[in-house]
């Protein structure tokens, strides 16, 4: 006994920045955005603040889902960072829906979202938690160099959200890390200690892009033939891939060492960017909601991001 989804919500600001808004602040176009990454605009927070948008995916998800605040038995929640160092992002969330249930945060950068399923599903197994909100949220757009073109491009703000509840849709999952605080990685920022005499770089995203895509590529191949492996399916089995939308060209390369149509290949990159741990739920909840899924579906989704973690799971959708 595991769990099974059974509501899907997501959230975004209310602003959104195109190729051509971004071009009036760095030296970019839209078509330099365009044809290396899949990017047209990406959502960022203006006057709303990350817990808000949490806020509102979670709703969504609780209404898709039936359940009340009030019957969740834990939250859990993927960022980056939250509006807080502390309280955590998902006990803010436990305060503003009125829930009574532990909550905590996990930061496994893009690949949260399924670091998060793995937790949950250990709660499940253990007899602990009859329903669970899951609710990914990132805030990137405070924490780019908005004068780096090769970066403040690619990110965007948003939420994602699941419930989950005691079932049997997780067939196999897998999550890793390959210790690496060179490629990616921000800054914490410097405080206050009159005791301190370290260095204190710029809170902000630095990445190494080359290095990024071959290592992005290469595990999305790898940890999704892993976790078919461990199912005992073959890749003609997979209805829907949902990958993690870092960069349209990243998704085309990995597919092209799969057997997987490419019509399968699911994508919204194109209006969001890359919203770290939110994008595969995100992109689980639009989809849910155009009913592109059906009973018996099987979901590969597969993931990679800073740290630097990597991931995949399958899910018979029911």
């Amino acid at each position: 006994m595991n769990f099974r989804i059974i509501g899907t919500g997501s959230a975004h600001p209310v602003c959104s920045k195109t190729n051509d808004d971004l071009a009036r602040l760095v030296d970019t176009s839209d078509e330099w955005i365009y044809t290396r990454t899949g990017i047209k605009s990406r959502y960022v927070c203006t006057d709303e603040t990350i817990s808000d948008v949490a806020e509102a995916a979670a709703r969504a998800a609780l209404k898709n889902a039936g359940v009340a605040a009030g019957e969740l038995d834990g939250i859990l929640c993927t960022t980056i960072r939250g509006d807080y160092f502390t309280p955590s992002l998902a006990c803010v969330l436990q305060e503003r829906l009125g829930a009574h249930c532990p909550a905590f945060d996990l930061n496994a950068a893009c690949t949260g979202f399924l670091y998060a399923l793995d937790v949950a599903a250990g709660f499940f197994v253990r007899g602990r938690v009859k329903k669970l909100l899951i609710v990914s949220c990132e805030n990137m757009s405070k924490m780019l160099d908005w004068s780096d073109r090769a970066t403040c491009v690619l990110f965007g703000d948003g939420a994602g959200a699941v419930v989950l509840e005691e079932g049997n849709d997780l067939l196999a999952i897998r999550v890793s890390a390959q210790g690496n605080s060179s490629v990616m990685f921000i800054p914490s920022v410097s405080g206050r200690s009159p005791f301190n005499r370290a260095s204190c770089p710029a809170s902000f995203l630095t990445m190494h892009g080359r290095e990024v895509y071959k290592f992005a590529v290469n595990e999305m191949a790898r940890q999704l033939k892993a976790v078919l492996a461990d199912a005992g399916m073959t890749q003609q089995d997979v209805t829907w891939v949902l990958p993690h939308q870092a960069n349209l060209r990243i998704i085309e390369a990995a597919q092209k060492r799969l057997d997987i149509p490419a019509e399968r290949f699911c994508c919204n990159i194109r209006t969001h960017g890359n919203i770290s741990s939110a994008a595969i739920p995100t992109l689980m909840d639009e989809l849910n909601r155009k009913n592109t899924f059906h009973k018996g579906d099987i979901l590969a989704l597969v993931a990679f991001g800073g740290g630097l973690t990597s991931g995949a799971c399958l899910l018979r959708w029911e």
